[in-house]
């Protein structure tokens, strides 16, 4: 088995529980019914199913991005508590002989 699938069925029943439960009971339903040849459950697996995915897209859509300005960290400050250093020059006197 594929090693995302369970990560993401993990996370899905951890952000939406009721959602994720309903889908599958939905699906549960739908398989023991065309399997069984019980078409009347066959029909409400896939109802239950498709009620809960419009449920999850309506509550996708619900959700409005909220844009947050990035907060920046800085590990320096802009300007430095101590001063600066003084430039230093080149002197042009000759060495000592």
């Amino acid at each position: 088995m594929n090693a995302v699938l369970p990560r993401f069925l993990k996370s899905t029943y951890r952000k939406e529980p009721l959602i994720a439960i309903l889908i599958t009971m939905g699906l549960v339903d739908a398989l023991i019914g065309g399997l069984d040849d019980s078409w009347s459950l066959f029909a409400f697996g896939l109802g239950t199913a498709g009620i809960a995915l419009g449920l999850k897209l309506w509550r996708i859509q619900q959700r409005r991005p909220v844009l947050e300005e990035p907060i920046v960290q800085h590990y320096l400050p802009s300007r430095s508590s101590s001063p600066s250093l003084p430039m230093l020059s080149v002197s042009k006197k000759k060495p000592p002989v």
